[in-house]
């Protein structure tokens, strides 16, 4: 069986504590790790403690960037359901917390039919004719760019040179580069893999946007083959933003739905 790099990234030790992983290089932007993968992480172990297979609902909230290295991850049931179980789950290094996660995993099944959804996928072109996300961007190094292939819609992606679109929005398309199917777990990380909406709205300062919280909504297992993805930030006030995701499969129905609250980058 092929080792994918996204598994042995999340992958969980057993432990006398709980238990313990490594986050390796690769997974960031500017040596701070993604906040999708950390999320999977969490949830990997989370999941195996519950026996449940899959997130359906996953709020992280953020105390502290988490650098490549060793951490322990505790996991554990709040409630056992019959439909869900409810748990609870913290990633620590050296005793300091840094993540905090709170979710509710269980079965799902491929969709199969849709009672109610408004709208449908992004409208984004065929990926030869969007903007490849490369490693390198702005003034950001995006080192989790070269463990996926993302192409960005061409109108939201000059932002990443400082040509906003006046919208705050960015579309695209995201697979694994290395082939892996995009699973429950997968989701978490392709929430937030692409550039902050905000860089699309003019007159902001750009930079890191730091994440308080981030709640990702896992709706059905994505049939084979990219996602078509949407994030639309439509609230900047106080310092603190808010952008809200849909993640579409192949097959055109709707997998995941997700929510960051984010800080405006400061000059």
């Amino acid at each position: 069986m092929k080792a994918y790099e996204f598994d042995e990234a999340v992958a969980v030790t057993p432990d006398d504590s709980g238990w313990s992983a490594t986050v390796p290089d690769g997974w960031d932007i500017n040596g701070n790790a993604n906040g999708g993968y950390v999320m999977a992480l969490g949830a990997n172990a989370m999941r195996a403690t519950g026996g449940r297979a899959h997130p359906l609902t996953v709020t992280a909230h953020y105390l502290a960037p988490v650098t490549p290295g060793p951490v322990a991850i505790s996991a554990d049931v709040v409630k056992q359901g019959r439909r869900f179980t409810t748990m609870t789950g913290s990633i620590r290094r050296e005793g300091r917390e840094l993540i905090r996660l709170l979710g509710a995993f269980g079965d799902l099944d491929p969709v199969t039919e849709q009672t109610y959804v408004e709208g449908g996928p992004p409208d984004v072109p065929p990926m030869d004719q969007c903007i490849r996300r490369t490693p390198v961007g702005g003034t950001a190094v995006v080192g989790l760019a070269d463990r996926l292939n993302m192409w960005l819609h061409p109108d939201d992606a000059e932002a990443l040179d400082d040509r906003p679109s006046g919208t705050g929005r960015t579309r695209g398309w995201f697979e694994f580069r290395d082939g892996r199917p995009i699973d429950t777990l997968g989701l978490l990380l392709a929430a937030d893999s692409f550039p902050p909406a905000v860089f699309n709205i003019p007159d902001l300062i750009r930079g890191w946007v730091p994440t308080v919280e981030f709640t990702v909504h896992v709706r059905a297992i994505p049939s084979p083959g990219p996602l078509s993805c949407s994030f639309v930030t439509r609230f900047v006030t106080g310092g603190v933003l808010h952008e809200d995701g849909e993640l579409w499969d192949s097959a055109g129905n709707l997998v995941a739905i997700s929510r960051q609250y984010g800080l405006l980058a400061k000059s």
